[in-house]
């Protein structure tokens, strides 16, 4: 994408009535959406979040499929997120909404018990050692998706990588969290399959089905 049409999107956003872009600053010392975002939407309805989303298409295809649930797209890349916006203010849902900001801030932007559920779709596996810390499933990130979920809450990891599966999957059988469902090739098993995983597909998505790569998920509760 070239760098006049970021800019251009960057300004759209700013304009969007679904977009929250804060600052750092404002994140890290008193975000004013913090246990408020029945505000935003202006409602009580559960509260589930999609940590980098990409474009938003997961975020949009589960609002459509559940109009009484808010939805929330997380990126830091405010360019690619431009297209769930615009078509969510195009088909007039008004229950998604999309905040720029950082994962690792996440627990700045949302309280303790805020949410409800979190879908973790296509991150990077951050395969070598010297990136673990920026694995969207280690030690740190399930801590911190474990105090802003309510005790009931539960997260989702849909990925095409075998290893952030089987490392996820290590992690969550080592520290005692409780493990709903899991699978190494979910379409393989789809009468079994949880039907917002295998009805929802990213762009990406169905073009690893095409290639006969395998997409793998896990459903799990955190008890820390």
């Amino acid at each position: 994408m070239g760098s006049k049409n970021k800019l251009k999107r960057f300004r759209e956003n700013e304009t969007f009535a679904n977009v929250i872009q804060p600052s750092r600053e404002e994140v890290l010392t008193n975000f004013s959406l913090k246990g408020k975002w029945n505000t935003f939407f202006k409602n009580d309805n559960p509260i589930i979040l999609e940590l980098g989303c990409g474009k938003g298409e997961y975020s949009l295809a589960l609002a459509e499929q559940h109009p009484n649930k808010n939805f929330i797209g997380v990126d830091i890349k405010g360019a690619r997120f431009w297209r769930g916006a615009k078509t969510a203010l195009e088909s007039d849902m008004k229950n998604v909404g999309f905040l720029r900001t950082q994962i690792e801030l996440i627990d700045k932007c949302f309280a303790e018990n805020e949410v409800d559920e979190i879908w973790i779709t296509f991150p990077d596996p951050q395969i070598k050692y010297t990136r673990t810390k920026h694995r969207m499933t280690n030690q740190q990130f399930l801590k911190m998706y474990d105090t802003i979920l309510k005790p009931d809450g539960v997260a989702h990891l849909k990925t095409d990588s075998e290893f952030m599966h089987g490392y996820t999957l290590g992690i969550l059988h080592g520290e005692g969290h409780e493990v709903l469902y899991a699978h190494h090739d979910v379409y393989k098993n789809i009468q079994h399959a949880p039907k917002e995983v295998v009805n929802t597909q990213t762009y990406y998505e169905s073009q690893y089905l095409e290639t006969g790569k395998a997409i793998t998920y896990i459903k799990f509760r955190l008890n820390y």
